[in-house]
């Protein structure tokens, strides 16, 4: 039962991405509100993406050193740890599960509300694909500018680590900036940001699949922008133990 209940959901999510991804109706329209959602989605999460960088960053160059404490192993690897950490989990991984809470239920209510109110039945009755209207412009924006997320949360994670430096005596800042030099492959960069890319279209199609078949009232909005926030972090965890093996082996 539960098999096939699952196998049909996801032939609808399969269905509803199909809808999707058709050609729009009006192109000028499309382009005014894929730069709303990058707007809404991407730079509105700038913040977060601070706070939440800095500190992660601190507390792993922290716990790096507290772990590392073997006169067998060099000074400078607090440095080359935190970045490794960051480079390949935090700021892909990590950071798009936290996402996945603030946007994902973003969208699910957002579309949801619409769906409850009869907004889409609206869009629907006047011959409007309403899934190429809704939820393509937010799939596009925030696919388009989570590498900026991404990167912007590599450098303030690996500056937290560089600030713990600067106003602790826990380690020097010369190692941990040797540290971070150390070893260096361009290609870690490339798969964070591959990974974040996938990530990123995983929060906004599930959850907007989810908001867009909403059945009910208020409490079932809440209801889909939970599922959908628990289904997008399952299928992250699941593609980044599979892209890990497809990029990394």
């Amino acid at each position: 039962m539960i098999l096939s209940s699952s196998l049909a959901t996801f032939g609808n999510y399969c269905m509803f991405v199909r809808r999707v991804f058709s050609l729009p109706d009006r192109w000028g329209e499309f382009f005014r509100r894929t730069v709303a959602e990058i707007y809404k989605l991407g730079v509105g999460s700038i913040p977060l993406v601070l706070v939440i960088s800095v500190f992660i960053g601190a507390v792993c160059a922290i716990q790096m050193q507290l772990n590392i404490m073997s006169p067998l192993i060099p000074a400078y690897t607090v440095g080359l740890a935190t970045r490794e950490i960051v480079l390949l989990e935090f700021s892909n991984s990590i950071l798009c599960l936290i996402l996945a809470g603030k946007v994902g239920s973003n969208i699910a209510s957002e579309i949801g509300t619409m769906r409850v109110t009869e907004q889409i039945d609206a869009l629907e009755i006047m011959g409007v694909n309403s899934a190429n209207y809704l939820v393509l412009p937010k799939i596009v924006g925030f696919v388009a500018f989570m590498p900026v997320l991404g990167i912007l949360s590599m450098v303030i994670a690996l500056i937290g680590g560089y600030l713990v430096a600067v106003f602790t005596d826990i380690f020097t800042v010369s190692k941990y900036v040797y540290g971070l030099q150390a070893l260096f492959q361009e290609w870690y960069v490339w798969y964070g940001l591959i990974k974040s890319l996938v990530f990123a279209f995983i929060i906004t199609s599930i959850n907007s699949f989810y908001g867009y078949y909403v059945k009910g009232g208020a409490l079932d909005v809440g209801k889909a922008s939970t599922n959908g926030v628990v289904a997008s972090s399952i299928f992250i965890l699941f593609f980044d133990v599979l892209l890990t093996k497809l990029m990394l082996q």
